[in-house]
């Protein structure tokens, strides 16, 4: 696979180097020319020097050629910007890291369907040392096109799951209420509210975002 990084930080090296060794293509793109200088040396991959939240820059790593863009800089507004730009850009698929937790509606609502918040991961993986639980991040079993695909009920989705009209190959299989968390089935009725959790194919994510998002995608869809 061709893989592109925006910006040189610690997690993009760690990633880098893990992915390098299974064989695939990595880019690194970073507006700190010093910080490649730096790091060149211990990686054996491509760098350019530059803004990515920038078009001109981001177009010169051929997205439409490249399978994932990670955006993992230390700032979330460039994150955000960047993943707008490479989605438009056609990159397979982008994955969006942000620290303020605030910006995650935010980033549901633009459609960035893979948004990591590394400050929860290291949080739950904290919480459940404590409290002596194996830790597997559920988001590291998914294996080609299965997703996780997440809303928040309105009114018209204060029903049963069995009601939502999901496809076969789409299930709802846990919901958060009150910050609780619940397991989900067929009988489970939903409250306006509840944060939900669909596990899917990822050949539905456009018809969820069309349906629990119609505002950004009609947005999307008058810019064309």
């Amino acid at each position: 696979m061709r893989i592109v990084f925006s910006g040189a930080s610690p997690l993009t090296i760690i990633t880098a180097k893990t992915l390098i060794k299974q064989g695939h293509e990595v880019i690194i793109i970073e507006v700190d020319k010093e910080k490649i200088d730096r790091i060149s040396d211990e990686l054996d991959c491509s760098f350019m020097h530059g803004d990515s939240a920038k078009p001109a820059v981001l177009s010169q790593v051929d997205p439409k050629n490249s399978d994932i863009l990670f955006c993992l800089t230390n700032s979330d507004q460039i994150n955000i910007i960047t993943s707008l730009l490479g989605r438009s850009m056609g990159f397979k698929r982008v994955i969006t890291s942000i620290e303020d937790t605030d910006l995650e509606q935010l980033c549901r609502e633009l459609g960035l369907e893979d948004t990591i918040i590394p400050v929860w991961t290291m949080s739950r993986h904290l919480d459940n040392m404590v409290r002596g639980l194996d830790n597997i991040n559920l988001s590291t079993l998914l294996k080609e096109d299965a997703r996780f695909f997440t809303f928040t009920a309105g009114e018209e989705d204060a029903i049963p799951v069995s009601e939502l009209g999901l496809p076969k190959d789409a299930k709802v299989v846990f919901y958060y209420r009150d910050n609780k968390f619940h397991f989900a089935d067929n009988d489970t009725k939903l409250r306006k509210g509840d944060e939900i959790v669909i596990l899917t194919h990822s050949k539905n994510l456009p018809d969820f975002n069309e349906r629990w998002y119609p505002k950004e995608v009609n947005n999307k869809k008058s810019k064309k």
